[in-house]
């Protein structure tokens, strides 16, 4: 059916679930922001992680909020904008809901009860099921819960092998529209990330089993590490770095301890030469967020290494990832559940990553105390790096955490960082 057909079933107050990233559906939302502005619905809330630019342009315009009350379980540059003119309107900022990302399909089906999922799928195949192709993440347990399934059928997404299916039977309303898939241009490294990479690269050994979130520095990771061998990926987020060592051989998957010769994820975001490395690919499985996150299963990879950012550090150990300025920036998504899993790992490493300095090297992101929110505690971190280092805090007091992070602080601030100290 139409797009304009298939939300005109979803009525007012629902609780309807949007696809993270790259499944968006545009077509879907384009009718529904129609629909909104008409006010042909109303008190609906739309739940979600990571928000793209089409997604800000259609549902989560901010004069359609009223109507459609964005619910942010992971905060992009669209709710931070958003955050930015409701303030400048007098208005409250999007909601937040704090989550981890494992738990995400728990909270959206028990706790807040969805009722609608608009996602993006691949074409129905022989067996009668859709592949959700570069996001399994909550949709799986989305689709099998809700009481109406809209899909956009759309040929640009990548059939992906796994547990990720949608069956033709839990479908509510099938939309066709083909429209190339939202891409995340190449990324520019500067020299600190390449010097953060290759620190990181040193502390990796071959065979390990990989997580890497996304950004300048795991790229920088992942282009450091063409002279390692037999090194296995189980991540929560596929990229174009990870796609680049399976490619190169560096990541054949054939010391992996479960899933053997497998790349595990549970979404994907790159280029058209990486989806349609994605498309079809054997040595890629999708599987559900519930089971990719969870750490008792991270933590049956052998040798798991995660590799995650924060924004800042404090001299205790404790990061917070999430929020800049008193102000959400992004949320706590998966990094706790790898930093647990990589950690209950025989032979684990978890490792925080960040530069040393922000706002043009004028503030520096190891602090004396957070600003925010603590997304990783102190108890669970083990690596820290900087380009100016690492610091392992695996069995250290709290004085011999502040100094070995002071160490790997930028020099400008060592001597003030000290003074806490004392």
């Amino acid at each position: 059916m139409t797009a304009d057909a298939a939300v005109a079933a979803i009525p007012n107050g629902a609780r309807i679930c949007m696809a993270l990233g790259v499944a968006q559906p545009p077509a879907v939302l384009d009718a529904l922001a129609r629909r909104a502005a008409a006010g042909g619905i109303d008190g609906a809330s739309l739940y979600y992680l990571l928000s793209t630019a089409m997604a800000g342009q259609s549902v989560l315009r901010r004069e359609l909020s009223t109507r459609l009350r964005p619910m942010s379980l992971f905060h992009s540059s669209i709710e931070r904008t958003l955050d930015l003119q409701s303030i400048e309107a007098g208005q409250a900022p999007v909601d937040l809901i704090p989550v981890s990302f494992s738990r995400v399909p728990g909270v959206l089906c028990k706790d807040i009860g969805i009722d609608t999922l608009v996602t993006q799928v691949a074409p129905l195949d022989a067996n009668g099921e859709f592949s959700l192709g570069t996001n399994i993440d909550y949709a799986h347990a989305a689709a099998r819960h809700c009481q109406r399934v809209i899909v956009e059928v759309n040929h640009h997404m990548p059939r992906t092998s796994g547990r990720n299916t949608i069956p033709l039977s839990a479908v509510t309303a099938i939309v066709e529209h083909d429209r190339p898939l939202t891409e995340v241009p190449a990324i520019s490294r500067r020299a600190a990330d390449e010097r953060i990479g290759a620190i990181i690269a040193g502390l990796i050994d071959d065979g390990a089993c990989l997580q890497m979130g996304i950004g300048a520095v795991p790229e920088a990771v992942c282009a450091a590490l063409h002279d390692h061998r037999s090194l296995g990926i189980h991540t929560e987020l596929m990229t174009p770095g990870l796609a680049a060592l399976m490619r190169s051989g560096v990541a054949d998957n054939s010391r992996k301890t479960i899933h053997p010769g497998k790349s595990v994820f549970t979404f994907a975001m790159g280029d058209r030469d990486f989806y349609d490395f994605m498309d079809g690919n054997a040595d890629l499985e999708g599987h559900p967020v519930e089971y990719v996150n969870e750490p008792s299963v991270i933590a049956r990879n052998e040798k798991m290494v995660s590799v995650n950012a924060t924004l800042e550090i404090d001299l205790e150990g404790a990061c917070n990832s999430e929020a800049m300025h008193g102000r959400q920036y992004s949320a706590a998504g998966g990094q706790l559940d790898f930093v647990r899993g990589a950690s209950a790992s025989s032979g684990g490493k978890s490792i925080i990553a960040c530069h040393s300095t922000a706002a043009g090297g004028g503030v520096s992101r190891i602090v004396h105390r957070l600003s925010g929110p603590v997304t990783t505690p102190r108890n669970d971190v083990h690596f820290v790096v900087t380009e100016h280092g690492f610091a392992d805090l695996r069995g250290k007091s709290i004085a011999e955490r502040a100094k070995a992070l002071i160490a790997i602080a930028d020099p400008r601030f060592r001597e003030e960082l000290a003074v806490h100290c004392r």
